[in-house]
């Protein structure tokens, strides 16, 4: 397999999913995802100190660092706007990161998140300028962005930084043109500056693997082939310059799933590709709220709403109309607060990469759901 920046293969894992027991991470099934990855060729991981509600890094640690040789995995961490409030605050959280993953160093180190919004904040605490500082220090080895915006955003940025090495990109066949996402755009800008691009969502945060409709999963049963995840997985990789896909995979099936088609990976060929053409064109007219679970809405809502969760319910609505979206809002509430509980704040709408209308959305879930 290629090796590019120390990756190899092109399947990379995402540690933002895990499987959770009372809400902490299952470190033995974690433990043997990490070993079919590795022994299957695979070794770039991928973390940030806000995953799986702050125990992403440790578990990496307990799981990952902790057993096997430094050299054997190339591990990317992140500069995340929720945890600093000053340039000061950089360094001692750069390092509290590299001790709580259990490494001397990172191999990649990204400005999490990066759009119009926050940028300014990244800019004026120097943390660009603190990264390039740790990259001279041998504490990270490469440096770059993970990026949610629109590509004139992307262009500025990496306009203003040309140090920057790589960026992580929002990149799946529904987005691909998607206008508020803008995969096509901002990945041609990519090319445009000649950087290597790391994929995120190549399934949409499931939604192209477990959340299909049955028209679009008739189209993909057609080929007769993989697992509905493995053709988005493939449609991503198989562009010039991405460097690694990332999967937020769950358990060892996933892992083990995965694995069997990357391991010797085949881009998708032209039937193929018509085919997630044609399921990228059901989904958007289904009329669907296009949300990855990212939770970052989640992180800075007063109330504690389950956004994620409310959303898919009304996906679900939308799609099929079936009792179980009804049942399955009643388990997302059960003992969480209910969309009506939303105080339209605002909050969740300037930290949704996805630029959705969140209150717009709980105000229909209440009337959805709630309306007897």
């Amino acid at each position: 397999m290629k090796d590019l920046f120390g990756i190899k293969g092109k399947l990379g894992f995402g540690c933002m999913r895990m499987k959770n027991e009372g809400g902490k991470v299952d470190l033995d099934e974690f433990c043997k995802m990490v070993d079919t990855f590795i022994e299957n060729g695979f070794n770039y991981f991928d973390t940030a100190r806000g995953y799986l509600g702050g125990d992403s890094e440790k578990a990496i640690c307990a799981c990952l660092t902790s057993r096997y040789p430094r050299e054997a995995f190339v591990l990317t961490d992140k500069l995340s706007e929720n945890f600093f409030k000053t340039e000061a605050d950089i360094r001692p959280y750069f390092e509290d990161q590299l001790k709580s993953c259990g490494v001397s160093y990172f191999d990649f180190y990204l400005m999490h998140a990066q759009n119009r919004n926050n940028y300014p904040k990244y800019r004026a605490c120097r943390a660009y300028e603190n990264a390039l500082a740790f990259l001279k220090e041998g504490k990270i080895k490469h440096f770059g962005i993970s990026f949610h915006d629109t590509a004139d955003v992307l262009e500025q940025i990496l306009s203003d930084y040309p140090q920057i090495e790589v960026v992580q990109l929002q990149f799946n066949y529904l987005d691909y043109e998607d206008n508020a996402v803008q995969s096509r755009r901002c990945y041609e800008v990519c090319r445009a500056f000649g950087k290597p691009v790391l994929v995120m969502e190549p399934v949409k945060g499931g939604r192209l693997a477990k959340n299909l409709s049955d028209a679009a999963k008739a189209e993909l049963d057609l080929l007769q082939g993989g697992s509905y995840a493995s053709y988005a997985i493939r449609y991503a990789a198989g562009f010039e310059g991405v460097l690694s896909v990332l999967s937020g995979m769950e358990n060892v099936a996933m892992v083990a799933d995965n694995v069997s088609y990357m391991k010797n990976f085949k881009p998708l060929d032209a039937r193929e590709q018509a085919a997630v053409s044609r399921v990228a064109v059901l989904l958007r007219g289904e009329n669907t709220v296009p949300c990855t679970a990212c939770k970052y809405c989640t992180e800075v809502c007063p109330v504690g709403i389950g956004i994620p969760e409310i959303i898919s319910t009304i996906n679900s609505m939308r799609t099929s109309h079936s009792w179980s979206a009804k049942h399955y809002y009643k388990i997302f509430t059960g003992n969480a607060p209910r969309a009506s509980a939303c105080i339209a704040c605002g909050k969740c709408e300037k930290s949704c990469p996805q630029h959705l209308p969140i209150r717009e959305l709980m105000r229909e879930a209440t009337s959805l759901f709630e309306k007897e």
